[in-house]
């Protein structure tokens, strides 16, 4: 794989923050594939059950998770996100296989995962990177949901849980050494990722 300066990028972040548009215009950019994580989680839930896969079944029994405390529902996003990594690392090896670089995003991508991703590729041969995007303004994240979701109403709890678990994917990103991104200015944002890849 060539043209790029990785083969493999995977971009993480909470909800609500841009993650889709920005893999969307790197990998036009460069070209390549973009790989959404959210259509796997769909797939995994779709083939398992709470019974035998609890772990990735916490939002099952909760029609309203704004009727939970904000940190109860990062709490169990965390624990879904980390039930989930070997999905991850299974699309990873699979992207691997196929010589054209891809971009794979996903709220549920971990810095944990995604280092131990990096290692699997360097053994391989192949450049597999990682970016955290942050946003920190639940105001901003609620903005965001408003303009791409008209019909959902406000979703402020809904922002305030993904402003959380944006500050734990960062803190968790500087702890296995992973460049984290501000998301704004958003008219920067691929430049700058750019700049933290170089």
């Amino acid at each position: 794989m060539t043209g790029t300066s990785w083969d493999i990028l995977l971009v993480g972040g909470a909800s609500g923050i841009g993650k889709s548009r920005l893999a969307a215009r790197l990998a036009a950019e460069r070209p390549a594939f973009v790989v959404e994580f959210d259509d796997v989680v769909g797939a995994v839930e779709a083939m398992t059950t709470a019974e035998h896969h609890p772990a990735v079944h916490h939002f099952d029994d909760i029609p309203d998770t704004s009727r939970l405390a904000v940190d109860e529902v990062l709490d169990l996003q965390i624990a879904t996100a980390r039930a989930l990594e070997p999905a991850v690392l299974g699309v990873v090896d699979n992207r691997l296989t196929v010589d054209a670089p891809a971009v794979i995003e996903g709220d549920y991508l971990t810095p944990a995962v995604a280092a131990t991703a990096i290692n699997r590729g360097a053994g391989s041969g192949h450049r597999v990177r990682a970016v955290f995007l942050h946003e920190e303004d639940p105001d901003r994240i609620t903005a965001n949901y408003a303009s791409r979701e008209p019909g959902n109403g406000e979703q402020r709890h809904r922002a305030q849980v993904s402003a959380a678990y944006s500050h734990w994917l960062a803190a968790q990103a500087a702890h296995h050494g992973l460049p984290v991104v501000p998301c704004r200015p958003w008219n920067t944002l691929a430049a700058r990722v750019g700049q933290a890849l170089a």
